[in-house]
Parts: structure tokens; sequence; C-alpha cells
């Protein structure tokens, strides 16, 4: 995602503040070499803004599409972590100016561009060899705008999977066969938190069940359609029976020590792959190369993925156009082609972004698919059923936000603090920032 694919998500991940940093990064991928609108054999430098690792670079996608058209220069700026890049977009998009030709949108991030921003987009729908019937229909929806305008062609998604260490599991006395340990849990994440209890009475020394209860959080809460928004638009986090469920099992697991206390994505969650500190982690697609990255080959076939307790849908992201790109037509033109089945498909051989081409799903680079570091584990046949059944969200605006600072209370918890002083600190975050 987007964190990665090796996205800081994702990989596709939220929270708000403006680095100026990523500021810089957006304006240097909008230096074209060329201000030119880009025909046909007139030469065009066309600049993508992603964050994380999209992985078209790494799969040789660009490449591909720049000997298909030699006319055309790809230039990529990636930022780390959406929480920096999203703000300086929308700075961006206000000021009509700074944007690159093309702009990847995060999924928390959609609905609020669709809203309210949808003027300041290209609609991709109506381009030239884009056909709905190739996407899930609920990637599709969420980027139609009131009036059917469609700002962004979906990437990837991220149908939930739980990662485990085997050998730390058979230390534990958990199955490690990738069938027994998906019924384990199967049906409903308090079992997953039944299963964290059991390994905690034989844990390995220096190790825990899982990295966090936010990620638990995270996991559980993407398993519900109805979670922090209704369906009339409405704030409903505080009565939200999906939240408070999912709620409740952070703290079973955060007050059971049952997590290694880090924060998804730091420097420190990403060594604690390479230590072997923790033994499951809830896993879309796209984090599997980041897994791999960082536990490195010592642990490959330590690791092995097993169906999630409830399907569910974290990450995933859309390539978007705005009206004010220097070379729209181009841009047009690559996002169209990197979006569709066979790329997406290419994709997620070489990076483990899964499609949202329900069309790819039947390719056999996706459909065939193993992950050899992941014990051969059938990743297409485990992602692909997943995806079928994830429900479809109700998103807003702001569910980046919302979710971000949920996951800050979690982690008060973590560290000390009673569950209701993490909850009342997480309403009072959330209740300034949307007052603001």
């Amino acid at each position: 995602m987007h964190l990665s694919r090796t996205r800081s998500s994702s990989f596709r991940l939220a929270a708000l503040g403006i680095s100026a940093a990523l500021s810089a990064g957006l304006l240097a991928g909008c230096s074209s070499d060329s201000d030119s609108s880009g025909g046909d054999g007139e030469k065009v430098t066309v600049s993508v803004g992603v964050f994380g690792v999209f992985g078209y670079k790494q799969a040789g996608l660009y490449d591909e599409y720049e000997k298909l058209n030699p006319h055309v220069t790809i230039k990529e700026s990636s930022t780390e972590r959406n929480e920096d890049y999203y703000p300086a977009l929308l700075n961006r998009l206000s000021a009509n100016s700074g944007v690159q030709d093309i702009q990847a949108i995060e999924v928390a991030n959609i609905n609020e561009l669709a809203t309210i921003q949808a003027d300041k987009f290209v609609d991709l729908g109506k381009a030239s060899g884009v056909e709905k019937e190739d996407y899930l229909p609920w990637k599709w929806n969420q980027a139609t705008a009131e009036g059917g305008k469609v700002i962004g062609l979906g990437t990837d998604i991220g149908p939930m999977a739980i990662c485990y260490r085997k050998d730390l599991f058979k230390e534990a006395g958990l199955p490690t066969d990738r069938k027994e340990v998906s019924e384990l849990w199967a049906g409903d994440w308090s079992k997953y938190v039944d299963a964290g209890e059991t390994y905690m009475k034989k844990a390995p020394k220096g190790t825990n069940y899982m990295d966090s209860a936010a990620g638990l959080y995270n996991g559980a809460i993407n398993s519900y359609a109805k979670k922090n928004y209704d369906k009339n638009g409405d704030v409903i986090f505080k009565e939200s029976a999906s939240v408070k469920e999912s709620w409740d099992l952070a703290m079973r697991a955060a007050e059971g020590g049952m997590t290694s206390k880090l924060l998804q994505f730091d420097t420190g969650w990403n060594q604690a792959y390479a230590n072997g500190d923790f033994a499951t982690v809830a896993c879309p697609p796209w984090m599997l190369g980041h897994i791999k990255e960082n536990a490195g080959e010592k642990s490959a076939d330590q690791w092995d993925v097993a169906a999630a307790p409830k399907p569910g849908n974290w990450g995933g992201s859309f390539l978007s156009v705005p009206e004010a790109a220097k070379n729209k037509d181009e841009a047009v033109k690559l996002a169209t082609w990197l979006t569709a089945p066979q790329q997406q498909a290419k994709l997620f051989q070489k990076q483990a972004s899964f499609p949202s081409s329900q069309t790819a799903f039947d390719l056999p680079e996706v459909k065939d698919a193993t992950h050899e570091y992941f014990g051969d584990a059938p990743i297409g046949t485990i992602f692909s059923d997943a995806a079928k059944d994830i429900p479809i969200s109700i998103l807003g605006p702001k569910d980046q936000l919302i979710n971000e600072k949920i996951a800050e209370g979690i982690r008060q918890v973590e560290n000390g603090s009673s569950p209701d002083d993490g909850w009342n600190a997480a309403v009072k975050s959330i209740d300034n920032a949307l007052d603001s």
C-alpha cells in the first residue's frame, strides 16, 4: 500500500501535519523537464507523486511504459508517510499549483476529495480504455463523486490476513499449519485474542503475541461496514458498536500484556521484525514485502500467512490526475495503463499489491500466486477469497483522522493509562479536530 507494499500506508497511514520535507518532495516531482501537454511523439516528462512504495518503479512498469512510449519519461517522487503527503497535496490543490501530473490518493482520503474537491480532478471514468466492470464495484464507487465523476482509478486493495511466526507458535504450543491456525480464530476477532492468551502462557522469552493493540484495532474495525459514519454521513464513532467491540479487543490485548507496544511503520517496529520480537501481525498483501524486507533472509520460511478471523480491508489507493496538472493528456494515458488489469496482475506478482481489478483475479499471476518467503503460502487464493467477502465500508471525510486519534488513545493505554482515560483522550482529540 500505503507503507509499502512497503507502504507506511499503505502504507497507506493516518495523522495530520505538514512536513517541509514533503512539500519539497511534491514540488520536486512537479518540476517537469517539459511544460508541454505532450502530444504523441513530443518529448514529455510525466511526474508521479506517491507515498511509500507503490512498486511501479520496482516492478519495472515505468520502464515498460517508457519503452512502449519513447516520447515519455516518468519521474516519480515518493514521500514515506501519507500523514505528511496528504496535507501537502491538499495545499497544492487549493492553490491550483504545484501538483504533480499524477497524484496517488489513499483510501482513507478518497471520500473527502470526492465530496468537496471533485472539481479539482479529471474524470477518469471517461478515459479511453477504462472499463468500470474491470474494477470491484465498491472500489469504483469509493472514488465516484456526486453526479458520477470518477476522480481516481483503483490501484490495489488490502484484503486482510494474519501473518504469523511458525517457529514462535511451535514453542508456545500453538499449531503451525496455516489451515489449523486459520481455524483457531475463524469467524471472530475475539478468538484471535484468545489465541494470544494461550501464546503468552508459554511465550518464548522476549516475545509478545502481536506487534500492537492499535494494529489489532485496525484489523478488527476494518471487518465492519459501518464504523465512524452512518449512511447519512453523520459521525457516529462514539455510539458505534463496531468501534466499541474493536476498542474492547484492543484493551484486552493491551492490558493482557500481549503486545510489543510498537508504533506501526516506525523504526522500532521495523527493527522488531528483524529481532523476532512478536509472533503475529494483521497483514494485507502489501505488508508481505515489508515483512520480508525488515525480517530479512534469516527469517525466511519462519513466517506464514493464515486467513484473518473475518474478511476486511486495510488500505488501497487510487491514481488521480489533477485538473492543474501540466501534462494532463499523457498523465491520463499513464494512469489508465498502470491501473489496467494486466499491470495490476504484474504488480501483485512482483510487489504483492493486490489488484482492485476483479478481472485480474483470474489472471495466472494472481490466481496461482505463492510466496516463497512465507512457506510458499498460496497468497493468490488466500487474498482472493478474502477480497470477495470484504464488507462494503461506509466512508466519511475524516475517517483517517478519527482512526489515527483512536490509535493514539490505544497507545496511551499500552503505556500505562487506563482504558477510560485513553478513550476520553481520543474523543477529546477527535472532537477538537472536527470542530476546528
